[in-house]
């Protein structure tokens, strides 16, 4: 019997090029077999300067960017970042010296150019209307003997290209027992990105609540 020769594969990949369980071969260049190491846990496999790499994805999520008390007639949180999708506002237990509505401005803006539409489980009717602010209760407050809280979103707030739209979910118990939830949208007809958001009361000052603003992803 003759023994033959085992021939000589030309352009192999030799198993010594990995090292980790994971590993992936690449091209480095046309004709340049490389390694690329295993990435961490949760890191997602993306292209850089056009080769693979392993990376940690951007996160998501919300990023507080101001927090404080209400007070005054008029509460303003101010240089807002445009490095954010949206915008969510929370106002938790606002009181003020009289029955009162919150309302919202923004970018100081007094003009005729703001719109809502608001329900409330307590509501008759649905209010709807326009002014120099928008209206997000649908129900007086009281001042006394009640607490409230109210999300409000605000979506794409830093376009330059349309009007801009919040909508606020609200909730509460006053002293009377009445609950109440409400819902209420509304929009603001400029197309200036907002960088500043104002919190008012209809009447007396504010003296309790607070206030926290996310910046969303």
């Amino acid at each position: 019997m003759t023994v033959g020769r085992i021939p000589n594969v030309e352009g192999g990949i030799q198993p010594t090029l990995l090292t980790t369980t994971g590993d992936i071969i690449y091209a480095s260049s046309a004709s340049n077999p490389a390694r690329l190491g295993i990435g961490s846990s949760a890191q997602v496999l993306t292209v850089a300067s056009g080769v693979p790499s392993w990376a940690t994805p951007s996160s998501g999520g919300m990023t507080s960017i101001a927090t404080g008390s209400l007070s005054g007639a008029s509460t303003s949180i101010t240089s807002i970042a445009g490095t954010y999708k949206n915008l969510q506002l929370i106002i938790s237990a606002p009181a003020a010296t009289s029955n009162f509505n919150l309302r919202i401005q923004f970018n100081t803006d007094t003009g005729s150019n703001y719109r809502h539409c608001l329900i409330s489980n307590n509501s008759a009717s649905i209010v709807s209307g326009t002014g120099t602010s928008a209206l997000i209760t649908p129900d007086t407050l009281l001042s006394t003997g009640a607490v409230y809280g109210f999300a409000l979103v605000i979506d794409d707030y830093a376009s330059s290209s349309h009007w801009k739209h919040f909508v606020c979910n609200g909730n509460g118990n006053t002293n009377t027992p009445i609950a109440f939830s409400s819902i209420s949208v509304g929009g603001w007809a400029s197309t200036s990105a907002i960088t500043s958001i104002q919190i008012l009361t209809s009447a007396g000052t504010f003296n309790g609540g607070t206030y926290t603003l996310y910046g969303v992803k």
